[in-house]
């Protein structure tokens, strides 16, 4: 029955934010939506944030899995897109929260997690130094969160997965020099 609960209280979370601003949401409005009452969600929650930490944590633990080992950077980083532009409203409600920086590390580690399971698996057992492993998996992951972030910031337009293929067939190559020279070292 817990795990019931916890689901209602996060289903009427989003339907919630996908309405209106996070600073609009208070627990009352959550509890009313779903249908219990308030010690129920004090059961499962301290807070808004600790339900929102946990929403934004399981989101991108479920697109972690969803690839595990994927096949380029570009499908790491639409997967990332996809679940962005599917929860738009809330996501900006978020993005435009005072917990946009808990969403930004959240956001930051998805991309990393997602581009190093990428080179993981396009490294296999060349020879490169840990260290120049691990710097190519920053500096990937840093371009392509800065990516998201701006559009974020600029409203999240719908042409981002047109302008991100195109980011991608500019970058086209560069991954191939950065394991060339970091081979040759």
């Amino acid at each position: 029955m817990a795990s019931f609960t916890k689901q209602a209280i996060k289903r009427s979370f989003m339907k919630l934010l996908d309405e209106q601003p996070l600073s609009k949401i208070s627990v009352r409005d959550i509890v009313e939506d779903c249908g219990i009452n308030r010690n129920s969600f004090y059961y499962h929650y301290q807070d808004i944030p600790s339900l929102l930490c946990e929403v934004i944590t399981e989101e991108a633990e479920q697109i972690i899995e969803k690839y595990p080992t994927p096949d380029s950077i570009e499908s790491c980083i639409e997967a990332c897109i996809e679940f962005l532009l599917s929860h738009k409203k809330a996501a900006l409600h978020v993005f435009n929260s005072g917990n946009k920086d808990f969403y930004e590390q959240t956001l930051d580690r998805l991309c990393t997690k997602l581009i190093a399971s990428y080179f993981d698996k396009l490294f296999g057992e060349l020879p490169i130094d840990r260290s120049d492993r691990e710097l190519i998996i920053r500096i990937t992951s840093a371009e392509y969160f800065g990516v998201l972030i701006k559009w974020m910031m600029h409203g999240m337009s719908d042409n981002i997965m047109d302008d991100f293929h195109r980011i991608c067939e500019l970058r086209r190559g560069t991954v191939e020099e950065m394991l060339k020279r970091a081979m040759n070292k």
